[in-house]
C-alpha cells in the first residue's frame, strides 16, 4: 500500500495528536491495525501449540506455523481480505499458503471468527493495560500525592457552588483526587483482569471441538493457558459482551476524573482567582490578537478530549446487544474503542507534563482566602452557639452577617458587641476562642486527611 501524508489523514489521532511520538510507538503496539492481526496471528498459533500439547499435531508442524506467521503483515492481509472479503479468512490464507500440504488442515481448526477476534481482543488490551495504561494512572497518582504532601499546609478557600465556603488546604485538594485516581486504578486493573477469550466454536457450544475431544472445555482451557488468559463460563459466537463494557467503562470513569481535575485547575488559573498557573513558554502565544493572554490549553484539552471519548461509552453500551448467538452491528462501532484509550493514555501524559512544571501561587491563595475571611467563622460560631443551647442559633448568626455586610464592623467584633450572646461566649473553651479569632484555624482535619490519603496510597 502506498505511504500516506499524515496531514491528508482524517482522524485527528493520526496527525494533531501524534506529536507524542514515544507515546504513539507504544500505542501502536497495541492498537494499531498491524498489531491487532499480530494479536489474531498469535491466536492462531496458539490453537497449533495446543493441538500440538495434546498431540494432535506434530511440534515441527508448530515451528513452520510460527515461522509463516513472523512473515505476514497487515498490509498482505488487507489486500487478502480484498478477495474473501472476510477478515479472518484471509489470514487463514495467508498462513496456510505458506506452509506445507501436512500443516495446512491445523490452521483454524474447530475455530469460529470470533474465537480468533475476541480472544485477541481480550489479549492485546489486557497487555496494554498491564504495561502501559496501569503504569501511567500509577505515574500520575505519584506526582499528585508528592504535590499533595508539599501542599498540605498551604491554606485555601473552600469552594461549593462556585462560592466562597470554610477553609481548607491545597493539599486536601490534590489528596481527593489521589483518592479518586487511586480507586480508579484498583477498578481498571480489576476488570482488565477479568477480559475473557473463547475457543467454543460457532454458537459457543463447542460442536466442531467436541469432534476431536471428549473434553472441549479442557482443550479451551490448554489454548487460553497458552495466552495467558481464562475462558468465561459461557459464550455464544462471541465472548458475553459485558467483560469489555465494564472494563472499558473503568477508563471512562477515570477519564472523568481526570478532566474533573483540569476543570478546577482551569477555573483556578482564572485572571480574577489565579491561584495556579501552567508553564508558558517564550515564543507562545495565547490569542491571535490579545497578546497580553496566557491560556489554560492544557487543562481545556484534557476536558475537550474527555468529551469527545465520554459519549463512546453510549456506544458500547449499545454493543451489549447482539441478537441469537451473533450478528454484525458492532463490527464497525468496536473498531473505535483504540480512540478511547488513545485520548486517554494522550491526557494522562499531558496532565503528567503540566504537574512537572505546576505553579503554585502561595500568596494568590492568601489574598482570595482573605477577601471574606471575617465571614468564614459564621458556620463554627452557628455551631457553637447550637451546642450551647442557643435556641436559634443560625438565625442569629445569620442576622450577625447582614449587619456586618452593612456596617463597617466584621462579623467577630459585632459578635463581641452583642450583649445577648455573653453567656455563650464565656462558655467557649480556648480552641474555639482561637478559631473565632483566627479563620486560618479552622482547618478541621485538613493536613491528617492529606497524610492519611497519601500514606494509604503508598502502601498500596
Amino acid at each position: 500500500m502506498e505511504t500516506r501524508n499524515i496531514f491528508n489523514n482524517i482522524n485527528p489521532f493520526d496527525h494533531r495528536y501524534s506529536y507524542n511520538k514515544e507515546i504513539f510507538n507504544k500505542l501502536e503496539k497495541y492498537l494499531s491495525e498491524e498489531a491487532n492481526i499480530n494479536y489474531q496471528l498469535k491466536v492462531e498459533l496458539a490453537l497449533v501449540k495446543s493441538l500440538a500439547k495434546v498431540g494432535i499435531c506434530s511440534k515441527t508442524i508448530v515451528k513452520e506455523v510460527k515461522e509463516a506467521i513472523s512473515t505476514i503483515t497487515a498490509e498482505q492481509a488487507y489486500l487478502e481480505e480484498e478477495k474473501t472479503k472476510h477478515n479472518i479468512r484471509a489470514l487463514v490464507n495467508l498462513i496456510q499458503e505458506r506452509i506445507s500440504k501436512e500443516a495446512r488442515p491445523y490452521i483454524h481448526l474447530t475455530a469460529t471468527s470470533y474465537d480468533i477476534v475476541d480472544t485477541a481482543n481480550s489479549l492485546k488490551y489486557k497487555e496494554l493495560t498491564e504495561k502501559l495504561i496501569l503504569p501511567k494512572v500509577k505515574q500520575l497518582i505519584n506526582i499528585l500525592s508528592e504535590l499533595a504532601i508539599q501542599e498540605k499546609e498551604t491554606i485555601q478557600i473552600g469552594r461549593t457552588h462556585g462560592q466562597h465556603a470554610v477553609p481548607i488546604t491545597f493539599g486536601y485538594v490534590l489528596a481527593g483526587y489521589v483518592e479518586r485516581i487511586g480507586l480508579r486504578y484498583q477498578e481498571i486493573e480489576k476488570k482488565a483482569d477479568q477480559l475473557k477469550g473463547k475457543f467454543s466454536g460457532a454458537c459457543g457450544t463447542y460442536n466442531a471441538s467436541r469432534l476431536f475431544f471428549e473434553d472441549p472445555e479442557e482443550f479451551e482451557s490448554i489454548i487460553m493457558e497458552e495466552l495467558g488468559l481464562e475462558a468465561g463460563d459461557f459464550s455464544t459466537q462471541i465472548v458475553i459482551s459485558e467483560y469489555i463494557t465494564d472494563y472499558i467503562h473503568s477508563l471512562i470513569s477515570t477519564f472523568g476524573v481526570i478532566a474533573n481535575f483540569s476543570d478546577d485547575m482551569r477555573n483556578l488559573q482564572r485572571t480574577e482567582i489565579n491561584e495556579v498557573g501552567e508553564h508558558f513558554s517564550a515564543d507562545q502565544v495565547g490569542s491571535s490578537t490579545m497578546p497580553h493572554k496566557r491560556n489554560p490549553i492544557n487543562y481545556e484539552n484534557i476536558k475537550s478530549m474527555w468529551k469527545r471519548t465520554m459519549p463512546q461509552m453510549n456506544t458500547i453500551y449499545m454493543d451489549q446487544i447482539s441478537e441469537h448467538q451473533r450478528d454484525l452491528s458492532n463490527s464497525a462501532s468496536s473498531r473505535f474503542i483504540p480512540d478511547i484509550i488513545t485520548g486517554l493514555v494522550l491526557s494522562i501524559e499531558r496532565l503528567v507534563k503540566v504537574l512537572k512544571k505546576f505553579g503554585i501561587d502561595r500568596e494568590k491563595m492568601k489574598t482570595n482566602f482573605n477577601l471574606h475571611s471575617d465571614m468564614i467563622i459564621a458556620e463554627p460560631l452557628y455551631i457553637i452557639l447550637a451546642a450551647q443551647g442557643h435556641p436559634n442559633a443560625h438565625e442569629a448568626v445569620r442576622k450577625l452577617t447582614l449587619q456586618a455586610e452593612e456596617s463597617d464592623k466584621t462579623l467577630r467584633e459585632l459578635f463581641y458587641l452583642e450583649d445577648n450572646l455573653k453567656q455563650y461566649r464565656e462558655k467557649m473553651n480556648s480552641y474555639q476562642k482561637n478559631i473565632i479569632k483566627d479563620p486560618k484555624r479552622y482547618l478541621g482535619r485538613s493536613k491528617r486527611r492529606t497524610e492519611y490519603i497519601i500514606n494509604k496510597w503508598k502502601e498500596l
